[in-house]
């Protein structure tokens, strides 16, 4: 459904370019600080061609990185907020468990981060928690703060939210050409505006568009497979106990993470997924043909037979998602190199909805001068060398 129709304007106090839960954030922020700003979004509302669709998310406080674990209070407060003022319930409290072998320096980072207190060996595990299965020389830690964000009423909410505020949010209006300058001007299929200021949050085509402003960023977009499985004994109807998400690292026969949600958007259905997928152009996901191996769901298959057995071990359902990575996996958030009125938020490498909150706090801060709530340094456009174009 197209967003209402609401009055065409040209000129604005500022503009952000994709409406996904980072952009979307950004402008809300904006318009709380009644900043006259414009959403723009080149697909129809809602649509799945990005990475904010989708019923679920997990939320955690535990990170192995620092930036982002003293992130996460302030994410939980806002989340807790908007929920407040959208009047509707986006997160639900199932704990997480975090899987890996002992003496893995991420899972031990996850440790500290949370106390001596949170750690589960392979007996306490079982007795908490009988559908994990670890093998010799595996721990859990257990955050229970962890949980599953409703995504796609998330981004309702918000976007809702950022109208109620006095924002506008024009959908099915691509982005054809930005000209910089002290007031930027973005010309899309159906009008032009102008802002003194510019958010860019367009996921997989933030490369392509910054591309045209002279930089040249490391992104990488990659197809990820989401996969559900079905419970083995499904549970019966009214049933009060959720399992917990959980998330592995440091796995032998797993190069990246594997995570996990508990059926609370299929019935019977669990969602388990491998954090790595295929490099693809987004504007030709729908015609990328899949690998006929499929590695990645042959890896989830036999993790589900070794860890999850109450899990049938093969796919019920298998649909598609885009990542937008950077080297590290850290995000960007920075202002353009050149244009300092044009601010760049991308990169969120499979991890940024859950800090959506603040990512559009800071990347409002950015645009309007004001001093971060949180050190920038860690997601700096100039770590990547070489990323600004002599010919611009």
């Amino acid at each position: 459904m197209a967003a209402p129709s609401q009055p065409l304007r040209a000129t604005y106090d500022a503009i952000v370019i994709g409406a996904g839960i980072q952009g979307s954030f950004a402008a809300y922020h904006l318009a709380q600080r009644h900043r006259d700003t414009l959403l723009l979004e080149q697909f129809i509302l809602p649509h799945s061609r990005g990475s904010s669709h989708g019923q679920s998310r997990i939320i955690r406080s535990a990170y192995s990185r620092a930036p982002y674990a003293r992130m996460m209070p302030d994410c939980f407060r806002l989340w807790q907020r908007l929920e407040a003022e959208a009047g509707t319930s986006l997160y639900r409290q199932t704990g997480l468990v975090l899987l890996g072998p002992a003496g893995n320096p991420e899972l031990d980072g996850y440790r500290r981060s949370l106390g001596a207190d949170h750690f589960l060996d392979a007996a306490a595990l079982a007795r908490c928690f009988p559908g994990f299965r670890l093998h010799g020389g595996e721990v859990a830690v257990w955050d229970g703060t962890g949980g599953v964000l409703f995504a796609d009423r998330a981004l309702r909410a918000v976007q809702d939210v950022f109208r109620r505020c006095g924002g506008t949010l024009r959908d099915g209006e691509k982005v054809l050409h930005i000209e910089p300058g002290a007031v930027v001007t973005v010309t899309t299929a159906a009008g032009v505006y102008r802002a003194p200021r510019l958010i860019i949050t367009a996921g997989p085509w933030t490369g392509a568009l910054v591309a045209s402003l002279g930089l040249r960023l490391p992104l990488q977009p990659l197809r990820i497979d989401v996969c559900y499985w079905r419970e083995k004994e499904p549970r019966s109807a009214g049933a009060d106990r959720t399992d917990p998400c959980f998330l592995t690292m440091g796995l032998s026969q797993s190069p990246h993470d594997i995570y996990g949600l508990p059926a609370l958007e299929y019935p019977g259905l669990v969602k388990v997924c491998y954090h790595d997928g295929s490099p693809i152009d987004p504007e030709q996901r729908d015609w990328a043909p899949p690998d006929p191996a499929c590695p990645n769901v042959t890896l989830l298959s036999n993790f589900i037979s070794r860890y999850l057995p109450g899990l049938e071990p093969r796919p019920a359902v298998v649909e598609t998602c885009l990542y937008t990575n950077t080297p590290d996996e850290d995000f960007i958030l920075d202002r353009h190199p050149k244009f300092s009125n044009i601010v760049i938020g991308a990169g969120f490498s499979g991890h940024g909805f859950k800090l959506a909150p603040v990512v559009g706090q800071l990347l409002c801060e950015l645009s309007l001068g004001e001093e971060p709530s949180h050190s920038m340094a860690p997601f700096a456009i100039t770590r990547f060398p070489g990323v600004l174009q002599a010919a611009m």
